[in-house]
């Protein structure tokens, strides 16, 4: 067994020598629910006993001090007998039955040998004695209830990440939507996980009525009791012998790192239709910038969990695609998915792509939400490289306050907003987002904002260009000769690109251009920081939303310019030359790579997302005015209409 440097062995015997407790545990145990309220069907009225002899309302005790008990009676809780009772075609237990059973167990026997290893590293193992020997220290007492609550809150969740995980390859396209999980009791870990096996009793008879709902059953409220425990870990102490903590099960694959939810790292099956580069025409520096993304994502460190890209800066994590209909968005998709599949074949890696589209959006209120956290959180699992898209994102993510947006475009914003820069956003480089759309100016300010990078698809836009894209539609089924053209010629990479970047010298946009100049002749060449500075306050000026987020993705952008330089194809081809190296190993090769940065890098860069934040703003106020105009329009023929009827 070979284990990474920050991992530590959870031993088989200790697994298993908790089977005999957890068998029990399914078998039956009562349990008094303090929080949540009984739901399950059973909680009905209970019939009369006797004809025409009804029911008197249970005694309340007026005692001071038991007036705030609960005085329900404990409930017998059968996990194993509520399984094995589903409606199924056999009258044995079948094989899925037997199979959830058999995880269910294991779960709840890895949850109490971490457990157990965390009392012994925290030190509660020493302060449970001395309270059973009646020699606990007052002083102590404190630390003594915070550690039994880390102790309960880290079984309940490793029970459910080990349930999840281990569910998962029996899971099915059933899904099943089980709520909140409310009975999460932390006074120390036997209560919390009787409560936790309380409520999973409640969700199985209210969900699984028959085996095909099992799986999905268990996974759902896997997930749920995770997310609430994880929210209750934000605000607890003494929780660092865990969540600092990575536990190792080789028999099951399972890596447990804290409070982070495991999964199994797997390839999504891509059935879509990859392009090569010289198959997109045009787009010079949307496809530059594509093809090294793809190999800056490859330099991913799974051990490290950390990519030198992204420590050094260069890496692009978010961003943006606009242009016209028909200029090859889709094409460049089709394009960075191909090259990611073909490299992580390669190298032996999972990788996973997958699209948000408009049927993401749910009428049902939240699961929008829960649609767009499932997307990123597929995509940012440290054990994958993986690709998202948000095509046509202006119909998927509502503008704030825009009254024509649902409630479940509103909650994508609100999701992607945080996820790509909030608070808690870790890039560790093994990821990337793009946001694709013919309408920029129609995505929410601060969440195209967001996007780090600006990839302009423009499409074919000389001779060269219409002749290369012409040649490469028709096929080879046709005796058309080419006639005087060097095919492809034009898309040779690094010329075109040198050619695109130097004409954002200048800026494109009028409005830009005109505060580039006035600039310019204001202090000469922008040569030196303060100038280059002067300018973005110039900028800012004559655009609000020019912003502190805006400066921050320019330098980013500036870094990635800094890596100006293509990872050579034999890395990708040989993964012993560069993938399989260790994290330093690679990060030095990468730093001898690195080109200066220079003022030019700067003022283009500049230029160039200066120039699309002029141009969405542009559109967007053109076609807010447009939409005035009509409105006042049909006004004005209403009021016509009406005083003609008045008339008559």
């Amino acid at each position: 067994m070979s284990f990474t440097s920050d991992q530590m062995e959870l031993r088989e015997e200790d697994i298993r020598k908790h089977y005999g407790t957890a068998t029990t545990m399914l078998e039956g145990i009562d349990h008094t629910p303090r929080l949540a309220k009984p739901q399950a069907s059973e909680q009905t009225a209970a019939p009369e006993r006797s004809p025409g002899i009804g029911q008197t309302r249970r005694l309340r005790t007026t005692t001071p001090g038991l007036v705030t008990r609960s005085t329900a009676r404990p409930e017998g809780v059968h996990i194993r007998a509520r399984i094995e009772g589903l409606e199924t075609d056999d009258p044995f237990v079948s094989p899925l039955q037997a199979t959830a059973l058999h995880q269910l167990r294991r779960a709840l026997a890895i949850a109490l040998a971490v457990g157990e290893a965390y009392a012994d590293s925290s030190g509660l193992s020493e302060l449970k004695r001395a309270n059973l020997a009646g020699t606990l220290d007052t002083a102590r007492k404190t630390e003594f209830t915070q550690l039994l609550a880390g102790e309960a809150l880290t079984v309940v969740h490793v029970f459910a990440n080990a349930t999840a995980f281990l569910m998962a390859p029996h899971t099915n396209e059933t899904s099943v939507e089980v709520g909140e999980v409310a009975e999460l009791l932390t006074d120390n870990a036997p209560l919390a996980l009787n409560g936790t096996l309380w409520e999973l009793d409640q969700k199985l008879t209210l969900h699984a009525n028959d085996e095909s709902q099992l799986p999905a059953t268990l996974s759902a409220f896997a997930e749920q009791c995770m997310e609430k425990v994880a929210l209750r870990a934000q605000s607890a102490p003494r929780l660092s012998p865990f969540s600092d903590a990575v536990w190792r099960i080789e028999a099951d694959d399972l890596t447990l790192r804290g409070f982070e939810p495991a999964t199994k790292a797997k390839s999504t099956t891509l059935t879509m239709t990859f392009k090569k580069p010289h198959e997109v025409v045009g787009n010079h520096i949307a496809k530059y910038q594509s093809l090294r993304l793809a190999k800056m994502l490859m330099a991913y460190d799974f051990e490290r969990r950390l990519n030198p890209f992204a420590e050094m800066g260069g890496f692009i994590f978010t961003f943006m695609g606009d242009g016209k209909p028909g200029t090859g968005k889709t094409t460049l998709i089709q394009m960075m998915a191909g090259l990611l599949n073909d490299y992580c074949q390669v190298a032996g890696y999972p990788f996973r792509y997958q699209n948000f589209g408009i049927d993401n959006i749910d009428s049902y209120q939240g699961k929008s939400g829960q649609n767009a956290k499932s997307f990123i959180s597929n995509l940012m699992d440290p054990g994958v490289i993986g690709f998202g898209t948000v095509d046509d994102i202006d119909q998927i993510a509502g503008k704030r306050g825009d009254r024509q947006s649902s409630a479940g475009q509103q909650e994508v914003t609100a999701v992607l907003m945080d996820a790509f820069a909030g608070a808690n956003t870790v890039v560790r480089g093994n990821c990337t987002f793009g946001m694709f759309s013919n309408y920029p100016e129609n995505v929410d300010d601060a969440l195209r904002q967001r996007s780090g990078a600006r990839f302009l698809v423009d499409g074919p836009q000389t001779r060269e260009d219409y002749i290369d894209v012409l040649h490469l539609l028709l096929g080879k089924d046709h005796q058309i000769p080419l006639g005087e053209h060097a095919l492809y010629a034009a898309q040779e990479i690094q010329k075109a690109v040198a050619n695109s970047f130097q004409a954002h010298s200048r800026p494109q946009e009028e409005t830009l251009m005109a505060v580039f100049d006035r600039v310019h002749s204001q202090v000469g060449e922008l040569d030196t920081i303060a100038k280059l500075g002067t300018y973005l306050k110039a900028i800012q000026e004559a655009d609000e939303r020019f912003t502190g987020r805006a400066i921050k993705n320019i330098t980013d952008a500036v870094k990635v310019r800094s890596m100006d330089f293509e990872l050579p194809d034999e890395w990708m081809e040989n993964p012993e030359l560069f993938l399989f190296k260790d994290y330093d190993t690679k990060s030095n090769m990468i730093a001898e790579l690195r080109v200066p940065i220079t003022t030019d890098m700067v003022l283009q860069e500049i230029n160039r997302y200066a120039d699309s934040e002029f141009r969405y703003a542009g559109k967007s106020d053109a076609a807010a005015i447009d939409t005035m105009v009509r409105d006042l329009g049909l006004q004005e023929a209403a009021r016509r209409r009406y005083l003609e009827e008045q008339k008559t």
